[in-house]
């Protein structure tokens, strides 16, 4: 008989989600304010960016790779500071049909862009997780934070190589302990609003 290991109540879910969504926004807008003060440089501008993955994680739960898919995009008001959410799932590779999913939102810091491309990133995601136990027998929803980093390579314009992408996760409710699943992403990202090549400059008018 299947039971209910643990559940994080959907309403109290999005409301931490939202008020998450709004702080992160916040803090972006302010930072997007005093970047916009500075002399405009030559850069894409805002940008909304949608990519698949695959992930590879360490699932802490009987302490095997599993494997599975990754949905996850990204906002970016400015070059430097921006939004992602995602959603994985890590489904194959399984032993005794122990699965997790996750869903989070948190704040992505770019670190530099390099010429040829790269970029180094930091982010840190907070969300919900969802972990199904051994033969199916509990499942439940926990409360869940990431920190992460990674590399993505530009290819041309409007397509991103994720050549790289890590998280520690932290879900702090799970009943038994803490667990803390981590792992590597990779995956391809496409750009989704057109290129603004010369922003407008702030001080002409």
């Amino acid at each position: 008989m299947r039971s209910t290991l643990g559940n994080l109540p959907w309403r109290g879910f999005l409301r931490t989600v939202i008020r998450a969504i709004l702080i992160i926004t916040l803090s972006v807008s302010c930072l997007s304010v005093t970047a916009q003060a500075r002399p405009a440089a030559t850069g894409p501008g805002s940008r909304l960016e949608a990519g698949l993955g695959f992930s590879g994680f360490q699932q802490d739960y009987g302490k095997r790779t599993i494997t599975g898919t990754t949905f996850f995009a990204d906002f970016h008001p400015n070059w430097r500071y921006g939004l992602e959410g995602e959603a994985r799932y890590l489904n194959r590779n399984t032993s005794q049909d122990v699965t997790l999913s996750t869903y989070m939102v948190g704040l992505r810091v770019a670190l530099r862009t390099h010429p040829s491309g790269v970029q180094p990133y930091a982010k840190m995601m907070v969300g919900t997780g969802h972990i199904v136990l051994p033969f199916r027998y509990a499942q439940g929803n926990f409360l869940t934070y990431a920190p992460g980093g990674g590399v993505d390579i530009a290819l041309g314009d409007y397509v991103k190589i994720r050549a790289i992408d890590f998280e520690y996760q932290r879900w702090p409710d799970f009943p038994y302990k803490t667990l803390s699943p981590y792992g590597l992403t990779t995956g391809i990202a496409v750009r989704l609003t057109r290129l603004k090549r010369y922003p407008e400059s702030h001080g002409s008018h």
